[in-house]
Formats: C-alpha cells, sequence, structure tokens
C-alpha cells in the first residue's frame, strides 16, 4: 500500500511532495485541430541509415517526420522506392478497391446485415504498401484493420463478405466475428479481437522460423493505443533479445 504506516509521519519531513503526471492530449474531440506544433521539413531531407547499423543511428528517425513527397507530388531523397509506374498504378488499384470495399460492407452493417464491421479509411496504405514489400509467403499478423493485405494478396472478396456475413459460405463456419479473417493458404494468421495479442505470436513465428532455418519472416500492425498493452512491450523485448526476423 502507498499509505504511510502509524507513526513514520515525521520520516521524509523534509523531502519534496511528490505529484503524478498525467499526460494530457493537445485536444479532445471536437476541438478545432491545430497542426502548427509540428515541424514539416524539405520531403528528402531525412537520412535513410543502413538496416545493420548500430541502433543509435536511428534515434531521429523515432522524433522527426520522414517526408517524401515533395509538394511536386513527386519522391524525393534517398526514401524514393523509384518504383515503376505499373507497380504505382497497381498499389493505387488495390488501395482504391480496399475503400470501396470498405464503404459497401460500412453501408451493409449500417444496414443490418452484419453485426460488426470495421474500417481502414485512410490507412489503406500501411497494408497494401508493406503486403507488396513482403513476400508472399512471410506470415502476417494483421490487426482489425489489414483487410487490404488479403485483397492485394489476391483473396476472393466474396470470401471474405462470406466470412463478414457469417453465412453458409463462410470457411471459418461463424466461429469468428465478422473481419476477423483467416487465410493459411495467403499466409495471414487469424485475427483476434482481443488488443496486441498478434505482436508476441508474430516475435514467437519469426523466432520458430529462425530456429528452423527458414527464410520467411513475420509482420504485425499495431494501434497506437494498444501499444500500451503488455502483449506490446513483451513482443519487443524478446524481438530484441532474441533478434527476431520480425517487423513490427
Amino acid at each position: 500500500m502507498a499509505d504511510r504506516p502509524q507513526g513514520s509521519a515525521a520520516e521524509g519531513e523534509n523531502r519534496p511532495r511528490l505529484s503524478l503526471h498525467v499526460p494530457e492530449p493537445k485536444f479532445r474531440p471536437g476541438d478545432t485541430v491545430d497542426f502548427s506544433h509540428i515541424e514539416v521539413p524539405e520531403a528528402g531531407s531525412m537520412a535513410r541509415p543502413d538496416e545493420a547499423c548500430d541502433p543509435a543511428e536511428m534515434r531521429d528517425l523515432a522524433y522527426g517526420l520522414v517526408r517524401v513527397l515533395g509538394d511536386d507530388d513527386k519522391a524525393h531523397g534517398p526514401w524514393d522506392p523509384k518504383l515503376d509506374a505499373d507497380t504505382l498504378r497497381a498499389m493505387l488499384g488495390h488501395m482504391a478497391m480496399t475503400r470501396a470495399f470498405d464503404e459497401r460492407m460500412f453501408r451493409g452493417q449500417r444496414q443490418g446485415k452484419t453485426s460488426f464491421y470495421m474500417k481502414c479509411t485512410g490507412e489503406e496504405a500501411t497494408s497494401v504498401s508493406a503486403s507488396m514489400a513482403l513476400a508472399a509467403d512471410d506470415m502476417v499478423f494483421p490487426s482489425y484493420r489489414q483487410q487490404g493485405i488479403l485483397i492485394q494478396r489476391g483473396y476472393p472478396l466474396i470470401e471474405m463478405i462470406n466470412q463478414i456475413y457469417s453465412n453458409k459460405g463462410d470457411k471459418l463456419k461463424g466461429r469468428q466475428l465478422p473481419i476477423m479473417y483467416s487465410s493459411r493458404e495467403h499466409s495471414f494468421f487469424t485475427i483476434s479481437g482481443n488488443l496486441a495479442t498478434q505482436t508476441p505470436q508474430a516475435v514467437g513465428w519469426a523466432m520458430a522460423s529462425a530456429m528452423k532455418g527458414d527464410s520467411r519472416i513475420a509482420a504485425t500492425w499495431v494501434g497506437e493505443g494498444s501499444t500500451a498493452e503488455g502483449d506490446f512491450h513483451s513482443a519487443c523485448t524478446f524481438a530484441t533479445v532474441y533478434n527476431a526476423p520480425v517487423i513490427l
């Protein structure tokens, strides 16, 4: 207990009183948002250290903004992936399909055709681009906003809809909540509704892949709120200690 034992009131009287720090967000829902405090650098100005360098050389990446696109809508600097036009069009097509799929399924949920649906509006690129950078057999451990991975990997939309509606065509036979897809054939690990549980699962799978001498890596996604979960911190610890081939 934090309460002082009786008879110890005199102890520590010369010490400064402690105060609990409770962080406050800059804005609350409904407030007018102002991003003037964010420093937007010139496109291409952020260095890109080698992935095998000392972690200290990557420190600034966690605090600065890596800006690639300039005001001319072109990529600049060392972070420019130099993708060809066909690849860019394919990525845009997958993102547009994900956005359209989201809108249609969300409308169906609002019409009462299914009980649950989570959109990924504005986050399509986080799944589509990462999925295209990974090998097709690299195992992904998604959260519930990575439907773009399945779309990019060619999973049939009708199978996704069957799962959302939990109809007789649902391969999971209604055992999972809508949008919690699973496909071993597409190296897509079953989505869990519990926050951040996918992170230690991804690290464990990556450790097993390394132990077997396999070439496949794991990747996982997590929202900023879920980084408060103990699962996330355990995953980071194991990934660091064992140098697991995983992307969080």
